[in-house]
């Protein structure tokens, strides 16, 4: 985080008063990397994310073996061929990849709108009280 997030974090934490600063305290800090990238393997979309997972690695495995025979052939077309095989297994990995990293993004920010949504309820409740 830069210095100006740090700052405007604890600004934050010194507006909330000790019941919010509490129910904040409990909710923790934002899960680590490891954390965030398991969980995407849970929930609604855990199927759509097993298969992006799955095809990610028969992706991997094509453009290994296109690889192999493509250095084992001599003939200038078939080289041609497998190494477009391999350019396409690795464009279809690497978009399979941005997408479970897009996925990992919005869980971040559904994580930080719930926060507010919960900041603004409490706040609701204390005025009508």
């Amino acid at each position: 985080m830069t210095r100006s997030t740090d700052d405007l974090d604890r600004m934050i934490s010194e507006a909330l008063d000790a019941e919010d600063r509490e129910i904040f305290g409990e909710l923790g800090e934002e899960p680590g990397y490891f954390a965030q990238a398991f969980a995407l393997f849970r929930g609604k979309l855990a199927w759509v994310m097993w298969v992006i997972y799955i095809t990610n690695i028969v992706a991997a495995g094509i453009a290994i073996w296109a690889a192999w025979k493509m250095f084992q052939t001599t003939d200038p077309v078939m080289t041609m061929r497998w190494g477009i095989l391999i350019m396409v297994s690795i464009f279809v990995g690497l978009f399979m990849k941005s997408t479970l990293g897009y996925q990992l993004l919005s869980n971040r920010v559904l994580r930080e709108i719930k926060r507010l949504e919960l900041q603004l309820a409490r706040g609701q409740a204390r005025e009508t009280v």
